[in-house]
């Protein structure tokens, strides 16, 4: 089964395929990859993922997977070579609780300050800095989430060593304060610089460009301001 062949729909800027990409990349997995338009969903992407309409989707053979995170454990547990989860159930099982925390308490938070200003912003960058803050004492000591190697949780939190920074720059924020969070400041450093990871990242300034298009955009959202009640504390 694991030598059928594989195939990637994801979208050139998403944070969530690169999570795919990584680990089939840290596998050595071949694989295709289609690029979908995320504003004009093809007939294909619609078939596959007909629940969420988004990418990223893996084909497998004839298996569809969708959700990145399912994507990955999918991968890790198809093709065990070069683990990235932990072997041991209670450290698989912090590092899946971990990702989540990291998912609904920190990466909707930035995307509201990303969007907003003014006081709103200030909520939001303070609410993400106290989750940080939790990040900070897990990985403080360990040069990787995985430990020497890149695992799970780093993938799933990789987006916080490129994407981060230029969501940083592009709402005109810090939340990364290297000397308030220097091990999640040295995780992110080394968790870039593997070769893996720096080969495999959207161009920088195209990605700067069309997030601050995007944040424009969901800020003049009818519904932005619903996601701000729904996540932001008061």
């Amino acid at each position: 089964m694991a030598e059928q062949k594989v195939k990637l729909l994801g979208f050139w800027v998403s944070p969530f395929v690169y999570r795919v990409i990584w680990a089939l990349k840290l596998k050595g997995i071949d694989y295709e990859y289609i690029e979908e338009d995320i504003f004009n969903k093809s007939p294909l992407l619609l078939q596959l993922n007909p629940i969420h309409k988004k990418v990223p989707v893996l084909i497998h053979g004839d298996r569809v997977i969708c959700e990145s995170y399912v994507i990955v454990q999918y991968i890790d547990e198809t093709w065990p070579h070069c683990p990235l989860l932990p072997q041991h159930p209670y450290e698989r099982a912090m590092a899946r609780f971990w990702a989540d925390f990291a998912e609904t308490k920190l990466l909707i938070i930035i995307a509201i300050a990303l969007c907003a200003r003014g006081e709103v912003q200030e909520r939001a960058v303070k609410q993400a800095m106290e989750a940080v803050e939790k990040i900070e004492g897990v990985v403080k000591g360990e040069k990787l989430f995985g430990g020497e190697s890149i695992g799970y949780l780093d993938i799933c939190l990789g987006w916080m060593s490129y994407w981060l920074p230029g969501w940083e720059e592009v709402g005109g924020m810090q939340i990364i304060d290297p000397i308030k969070f220097p091990a999640t400041s040295s995780w992110m450093n080394t968790f870039l610089h593997h070769p893996v990871i720096g080969d495999n990242l959207p161009a920088r300034d195209a990605m700067i460009e069309y997030f601050q298009k995007r944040s424009k955009d969901i800020s003049e959202s009818d519904w932005f301001e619903g996601i701000i009640r729904l996540h932001l504390q008061p």
